[in-house]
């Protein structure tokens, strides 16, 4: 006799997380899309689409990890600017993830790229639970497209942003 309960997926070590995408309603996601569109003329929807969801993976790890010093590339980041443009969207989204995900830009200094950030942000996006979209997570120099945003997030070595003196966790860590 066949039991009345589904069979429970095999075990692993990685969190299943919903799909980024399903964070958000379809209308909110056009929302936040659309203003990456308006920061960035010309850009193609498909693209900002992409920002959209690597914001979203990267806000996501950003509230699993909050004592882990990760940061976006500013490709990412221009779908994170867009996310927190949207406050109550924002807002909800953290509450939801259980954690306010702070944001303390700093002007782009291609010097102060941290590869090992870049690293690190990666493998616990895909500790999450997500693949990420590797075209959209390279560094500076190796960037393919260009944004609007123009701010960066790791810090000057020894040293922490002019926004966030003496806390380093680039995407506020702590938990609010």
């Amino acid at each position: 006799m066949s039991s009345p309960f589904p069979t429970p997926p095999p075990c692993s070590n990685t969190p299943k997380n919903p799909s980024p995408r399903a964070l958000l309603s379809d209308a909110q996601f056009n929302d936040v899309r659309a203003t990456v569109l308006d920061n960035n003329p010309g850009m193609e929807p498909e693209m900002a689409g992409r920002l959209v969801v690597e914001a979203l993976k990267f806000v996501t790890a950003a509230s699993l990890f909050p004592t882990v010093r990760i940061a976006p590339t500013r490709q990412v980041d221009e779908g994170w600017h867009a996310l927190i443009q949207h406050t109550h969207l924002y807002d909800t989204l953290c509450s939801g993830l259980g954690r306010k995900v702070h944001h303390y830009p700093e002007r782009p200094d291609q010097s102060r790229h941290d590869d090992e950030i870049l690293t690190r942000t990666v493998a616990l996006i895909e500790q999450a639970g997500y693949t990420v979209d590797r075209e959209l997570w390279l560094g500076p120099e190796k960037s393919l497209i260009s944004v609007a945003a123009n701010c960066s997030h790791t810090p000057v070595p020894g040293g922490c942003g002019p926004i966030n003196p003496g806390n380093c966790a680039t995407h506020g860590g702590g938990g609010e």
